[in-house]
């Protein structure tokens, strides 16, 4: 299992995860916890669609090529037009 450490969590063993699970089951009660986990999972999606769009701001403004050096679809030339 490849897991990247997040903050203080590399330093919790599972005893005390599941104290602090429970605290927060404490805390918000059985009836309320599916719709915290819910609302948190959907800000963790549009915080992770903003932060995308900003990328792609950055990077049609910097106007570079992606990270392995290929021309993206917008930039790719259309073949000339005969007049």
């Amino acid at each position: 299992m490849n897991y990247t450490p997040v903050a203080f969590i590399q330093n919790l063993s599972t005893p005390e995860i599941v104290m602090i699970g429970c605290v927060i089951l404490l805390f918000f009660g059985a009836k309320r916890l599916p719709e915290l986990v819910r609302s948190l999972g959907k800000s963790v999606g549009e915080f992770n669609r903003a932060k995308a769009g900003i990328e792609e701001d950055f990077r049609s403004a910097m106007d570079v090529k992606d990270i392995d050096n290929k021309p993206r679809p917008q930039e790719a030339k259309a073949p000339a037009e005969s007049a």
